[in-house]
């Protein structure tokens, strides 16, 4: 039988075409979740027609990357990084890499509430693109 191999999301980079590239840090012993992205279809028990038959709803959803990073307070560093990429007009390209050697890249962006945790030193981290994100390694 395969073993299942999950672990910690290590970093996140990123190539802006104006503001340039950088490295964000995930926390360690947190949760992170991918979600792929592409098409996917609706949970409704409703959809069904008068004869039995399911009806399937399918759309597109972006795909997405969640985490917790690292925050040093003092020198405004990736919240900062992370407002100026979500106020930007342009996506950014990424990369995700993970302790169990898996590494995903999409193009996309910030989205959501940026808040920096001062007693935590972290940053919730939310990336999220169009299309689908694809597995690297």
């Amino acid at each position: 039988m395969a073993s299942i191999s999950g672990g910690d999301l290590i970093e996140a980079t990123y190539n802006h075409p104006s503001l340039g590239t950088g490295t964000f840090n995930f926390m360690g012993s947190e949760d992170g979740t991918f979600m792929l992205g592409g098409f996917s279809t609706a949970d409704d028990t409703a959809k069904i027609d008068g004869a039995g038959n399911a009806i399937w709803t399918m759309n597109q959803k972006q795909w997405t990357v969640e985490g917790v990073i690292s925050w040093d307070m003092n020198s405004g560093g990736s919240l900062k990084v992370l407002q100026d990429l979500t106020s930007s007009t342009e996506d950014s390209d990424w990369t995700f890499s993970s302790s169990n050697g898996t590494i995903y890249s999409g193009k996309g962006r910030p989205v959501g509430d940026l808040a920096g945790n001062t007693g935590q030193s972290t940053v919730g981290f939310k990336i999220a693109g169009g299309g689908k994100l694809s597995e690297v390694s």
